[in-house]
């Protein structure tokens, strides 16, 4: 039977099927309370996993939920991502590893979250023009001053993953990954190897129509949608992926945390299985 929890870093439980809050909107009108309601009803429904960054809205997003979710549950674990920064000069956003950069987003995520520590820090991407000891160091350090929980790292390759866990404890990663898109399962297969928490992030892409219509086979044959379809694979595929799917209706929400009760046979797992297309990686 799928377990439906995992212990991130051994010790912090949450259901496996998590919310991804990228797409809720933060402007002011009918928009941000129909997101404030999308963030409520997904606790409601037992979401114990939110995934957030300062990315998103430059951290409108980590406000976004501390209005929905403050007080917090006890068993709500909000993770948000750090080292994506908007230059001043041009207002593009670009890679920012910088320990100064990192602490700055991590104060920020702090008050917007209106925590006293973030129980999972993940770092968006690893910047090349800044030494890994010094980015992950940084994050190593705020987790000794009692600021950050755990550490998670986002896109990155089998050897990176080496190369942090022997500066980190590691505990998580984000990286692309679906039914239809498979360019990081050597990533998958080392978190499984080691523990770690594996958080597909766009969980759900459209393929080419001969995919699409196994998929849309198998959910006929199950009564579930091909979403359901595609997140039922997902938590099928090993104990440690935790999707985190997203949107900014509730009744996607509501078809997306149902997925969670989906059991797929092994036959349609194994023509599932078969659809795994070439991708490069971004």
């Amino acid at each position: 039977m799928t377990a439906t929890t995992f212990l991130i870093g051994g010790d912090l439980r949450v259901r496996r099927l998590g919310f991804g809050a990228m797409r809720l909107p933060t402007e002011p009108g009918p928009e941000r309370e129909a997101s404030l309601a999308v963030a409520r009803r997904a606790v409601e429904l037992g979401v114990t996993l939110i995934d957030t960054a300062h990315l998103y809205g430059g951290g409108a997003n980590e406000e976004l939920l501390a209005e929905a979710l403050h007080p917090y549950p006890d068993d709500l674990l909000i993770t948000t991502k750090i080292g994506v920064a908007r230059s001043a000069s041009t207002g593009e956003w670009g890679l920012d590893g910088r320990p100064a950069v990192l602490r700055d987003q991590v104060e920020h995520a702090l008050r917007r979250l209106r925590v006293e520590r973030i129980e999972l820090l993940q770092l968006h991407r690893i910047d090349p023009e800044t030494p890994l000891a010094d980015q992950l160091g940084t994050l190593r350090e705020l987790q000794t001053e009692g600021k950050v929980g755990r550490v998670g790292l986002s896109e990155v390759t089998v050897t990176e993953l080496e190369q942090a866990r022997r500066i980190v404890d590691v505990v998580s990663v984000q990286n692309r990954y679906s039914l239809l898109d498979r360019a990081y399962e050597p990533v998958l297969e080392a978190c499984e190897e080691a523990g770690i928490a594996f958080l597909p992030w766009r969980p759900i892409v459209a393929g080419e129509s001969g995919a699409q219509a196994e998929v849309a086979a198998v959910a006929a044959e199950t009564g579930a949608t091909p979403t359901q379809v595609s997140l039922a694979w997902l938590l099928g595929r090993s104990p440690v992926v935790l999707p985190i799917p997203g949107t900014a209706r509730i009744a996607h929400l509501e078809e997306n945390v149902a997925a969670a009760d989906l059991r797929l046979t092994p036959a349609q797992r194994d023509r599932l299985d078969r659809l795994d297309q070439p991708s490069e990686q971004a």
